[in-house]
């Protein structure tokens, strides 16, 4: 499937979940920024980790990381990928982040749709799909999309470009002073991303 026939599915996809008179303007499939994350929601305080991470938690981080060395996660995150967000607890950023970050831990391969209508900027994830399924199969869940936030228009605005070794990174600045990344890998087309830029620094 082409990029603009997978557009196209999420532009169906998402036309469903809008109020009449509400029109998307552009769509692009995209993968969080990674990197350091903005804070998550407010929630019940845990004790805070102490003293730095230790190099043999860092180097286990790198080689295995499923193992959780404290401190050593947010290090190795910095180091390999820089900060993909900032921003305080139940800000913009912080509250779309924890949205993504659920919605990724379902059973299956779900992907990220960004979307601006003339309205809101939209983030949503598609219908889960197995690694080994059909094209039919990928081609349904991409046209069923869960709506895991938004934010209006006038709030947010965006900048296309090069982040480190990315050359295809979208950060999203929100009215709050937090802000988001997100991004397609090198192999794909950063069109999407520029059309999504576009339409929300239109009038």
């Amino acid at each position: 499937m082409t990029v603009d026939e997978s557009q196209t599915r999420y532009v169906e996809g998402l036309t469903r979940l809008l109020p009449a008179g509400e029109q998307v303007r552009a769509v692009a499939q995209v993968r969080e920024g990674g990197g350091l994350a903005p804070a998550p929601p407010s929630q019940p305080s845990t004790p805070p980790a102490t003293g730095g991470p230790s190099f043999l938690g860092v180097l286990l981080n790198v080689l295995s990381p499923n193992i959780t060395f404290g401190r050593a996660d947010n290090a190795v995150d910095w180091l390999f990928l820089g900060v993909g967000g900032r921003g305080e607890p139940d800000s913009q950023a912080s509250v779309l982040h924890h949205a993504l970050t659920v919605a990724a831990k379902g059973s299956g391969l779900r992907y990220l749709v960004l979307a601006v209508t003339d309205q809101r900027l939209l983030l949503g994830a598609t219908a889960p799909v197995g690694l080994l399924s059909s094209s039919a199969a990928d081609e349904r869940a991409k046209a069923d999309i869960e709506l895991l936030g938004s934010v209006p228009r006038t709030t947010v605005t965006a900048r296309f470009g090069r982040y480190r070794l990315n050359w295809k990174r979208l950060r999203l600045d929100f009215a709050d002073g937090s802000w988001l990344s997100f991004h397609v890998p090198l192999a794909e087309s950063g069109r999407p991303l520029r059309e999504i830029a576009a339409a929300l620094s239109a009038a």
